[in-house]
């Protein structure tokens, strides 16, 4: 967010002078109208680097979340890096990952519930979120590293060993057992989002519960409550995925989720050939096709994921799985037909305030 004067940001005062140019049409009807872009005001911010992105807690200087409340939110965001990351071998999903082939492995209940939610929504996006791709994540890991692409034989073997079908959850023990060898839990792409659901919970409880604030993982991940300064939400900027230094809109989040997940950053090219992060587990390829996508939820987590099942699904069945879904919204951005003006395809708008630049983007309003 953005808290310098407009006249010390041009980009910001160009988006609002052209918002202002309203058509006649929408001249005639003001109760449709909004004068102009919300925009952000004074805050105030904490932050921490954790899971591999700086995570904030900002806040609205009026009100009276303290700074150690805002601190303690924070350092619960380190905690569940200590158990949730794959990456450090001494937490309890590297554990899960090294034993639960052999014996089943009992786990927190915090972890349990989380693993839980991630079978919920892996059943519901026919597979494309797949928090047991980690087998599959770590061949394209490391071939990036080495400027390659996997070999044939390496992906059909990683897809072997990915999908949450080899996974045995046993709610009676608390225990979770993979059903063949080779299987790896990643949680890269709920991960953020859950910690950002847990921080804003203890916000509540331990702040004052009408107090509004904003919390964001690497601004891919944020979660509103409240309002800020005049509005009933707060404004986020909504980044052009094409022209990364431009904003093709404006949300107003409004005490709910928004989680982001696109190609425009994590990419890299080989024999010409532009490839994304985001991997099918189905067929152990990067997806194609897609720019970005954006998903509303009440829970960051909900929403980081699904935005990661609909970019991998596509526009046609992302459209469809979202209009299956209660309380879900999202704007699916494929590559331009031609030039550089973008053709987002907005579900369940009804959710959404936003303002658009007309300049940028054409938009087609699904329900």
């Amino acid at each position: 967010m953005n808290h310098q004067s407009d006249a010390a940001n041009p980009s910001r005062r160009d988006l609002l002078t052209r918002f202002r140019q309203r058509t006649a049409e929408q001249a005639d009807a003001p109760q449709s109208a909004t004068p102009e872009v919300p925009c952000g005001k004074s805050t105030v911010r904490l932050a921490v680097r954790a899971m591999a992105c700086d995570f904030a807690v900002i806040m609205n200087p009026s009100e009276s979340i303290d700074v150690e409340t805002a601190g303690q939110s924070l350092e619960l965001i380190a905690a569940i890096e200590d158990w949730l990351s794959p990456y450090r071998q001494g937490s309890e999903i590297s554990r899960v990952n090294r034993e639960a082939a052999d014996t089943p492995v009992q786990v927190r209940g915090d972890f349990f519930e989380l693993l839980q939610l991630c079978e919920t929504l892996w059943q519901q996006t026919g597979g494309r979120f797949d928090p047991a791709a980690g087998a599959l994540n770590g061949i394209w890991r490391a071939a990036r590293k080495q400027g390659r692409i996997p070999e044939r034989q390496e992906i059909d073997a990683a897809v072997s060993c990915s999908g949450f079908q080899h996974v045995q959850l046993d709610a009676e023990q608390r225990t979770v057992s993979f059903l063949r060898r080779g299987v790896q839990l990643d949680p890269g792409a709920i991960g953020k989002g859950y910690a950002l659901d847990q921080a804003a919970l203890w916000l509540r409880e331990h702040g004052d519960p009408k107090a509004g604030f904003l919390v964001h993982g690497g601004h891919s991940s944020l979660l509103a409550a409240g309002g800020h300064a005049e509005y009933d939400g707060w404004p986020v900027g909504l980044g052009n995925p094409l022209l990364t230094e431009k904003r093709m809109a404006t949300v107003l989040l409004k005490n709910q989720a928004m989680g982001t997940s696109g190609s425009n950053i994590q990419f890299f090219r080989h024999a010409g050939e532009r490839m994304g992060h985001i991997l099918d587990s189905q067929t152990g390829w990067p997806v194609k096709g897609m720019l970005s996508v954006t998903v509303f939820a009440k829970s960051a987590a909900v929403a980081d994921a699904l935005s990661t099942a609909f970019f991998a699904l596509g526009i046609e069945k992302a459209v469809e799985c979202c209009q299956r879904m209660a309380d879900i919204a999202a704007i699916l951005v494929p590559f331009p037909e031609q030039g550089v003006r973008l053709q987002p395809v907005v579900v369940a708008g009804h959710q959404i305030e936003i303002w658009w630049d007309d300049r940028q983007v054409q938009v087609d309003y699904n329900p």
